[in-house]
């Protein structure tokens, strides 16, 4: 068995959304879709395309959407050893509504769904032991009380064998509300290495104001990579902050579909951290990673190979990291 570098726990669905923006989904409407889709699962899938050995722990349903999820995850590389397939639950969905001043609206079918179900006997100890990377979303803790305590005991078990964790925020409104977010985030951002929020994720995680919560969470030795959008990311150590300029996709194609975004340059920012890049060079091949990933439909169909990213950043006068 391959040594697993990098894993994560949570939900595994598919998104099926509004073929047109600006339609709310009280009203009858085309739809597009399933995509592969869930925030674990879309970093994962890129992590796997950037050259990661990679491993989810999750559940689908015994049916076609499970079956989606599965062959895109397995086609590019990942391990899914750890994913159940349940007969008497369904696959979870997310319904998507995209609207011009770039909001979105998002009906989830999580809860209840085969997503939601599951269980620490599906999760390989030895395999946590050996990684060098857990990553954990918010929108796993608030999906269902048993994700939550799985993903609670993996990060306890990672970071005794000496593995790092990583977390993103990923605030879910429609799942819970930030208060109980912010409470069920707290054990695993107390001992996180990386967190990865917006700035808006960031204070509703912390409760503080965005300069306070910075500093706070650098006296705990941590790096934070604040995801800014259209306007690049900063990156955050306890001993200098890099100001990373945002990648120019537009140079290269338009932007179609947001959803995934944070997702992939977390994986790009977990890879270069596991292959011991620069962090300035993290920082930019992040950047791009996140921006090149909004130029398809779909939330993991813009996830890149790493070729593909090395070859566009030198299209706009970027400098790649090195290869493997």
């Amino acid at each position: 068995m391959k040594t697993i570098e990098i894993a994560t726990i949570g939900e595994l669905l598919v998104e099926i959304m509004r073929k047109e923006a600006d339609i709310p989904f009280a009203v009858p409407a085309d739809f597009i879709g399933p995509f592969p889709s869930g925030a674990p699962a879309i970093f994962i899938d890129q992590a796997a395309r950037l050259g990661a050995k990679t491993a989810i722990f999750g559940s689908v349903g015994n049916d076609d959407f499970g079956k989606v999820l599965l062959n895109r995850l397995r086609s590019d590389g990942v391990d899914t050893r750890g994913v159940r397939v349940l007969r008497d639950y369904t696959t979870g969905l997310a319904f998507v509504a995209y609207f011009s001043d770039g909001s979105r609206k998002f009906i989830f079918h999580l809860p209840h769904s085969a997503a939601a179900q599951i269980l620490w006997e599906q999760v390989g100890e030895e395999v946590l032991q050996e990684l060098k990377f857990l990553h954990i979303t918010g929108s796993a803790l608030a999906m269902s009380d048993s994700c939550k305590d799985v993903c609670y005991r993996a990060v306890e078990i990672v970071k005794a064998a000496g593995g790092k964790v990583s977390l993103d925020p990923n605030l879910r409104p429609e799942l819970l509300n930030t208060e109980e977010i912010r409470k069920i985030l707290r054990p695993v951002l107390e001992v996180c290495d990386l967190f990865l929020p917006s700035s808006e994720e960031l204070a509703s995680a912390t409760g503080r104001p965005v300069e306070e919560a910075i500093c706070e969470l650098l006296d705990k030795g941590k790096i934070m990579a604040l995801k800014l959008g259209k306007h690049g990311s900063k990156v955050f150590t306890p001993e200098r902050q890099i100001n990373a300029p945002p990648f120019p996709v537009e140079e290269i194609t338009n932007v179609v579909d947001p959803t995934g975004a944070g997702d992939c340059y977390d994986a790009a920012f977990v890879v270069g951290l596991v292959r011991g890049w620069e962090l300035e060079t993290i920082a930019l091949f992040a950047n791009a990673v996140g921006a090149l990933s909004t130029t398809k439909k779909g939330p993991m169909e813009g996830a890149m190979w790493f070729d593909e990213v090395s070859k566009l950043m030198q299209k706009v006068g970027w400098k790649p990291p090195p290869p493997e």
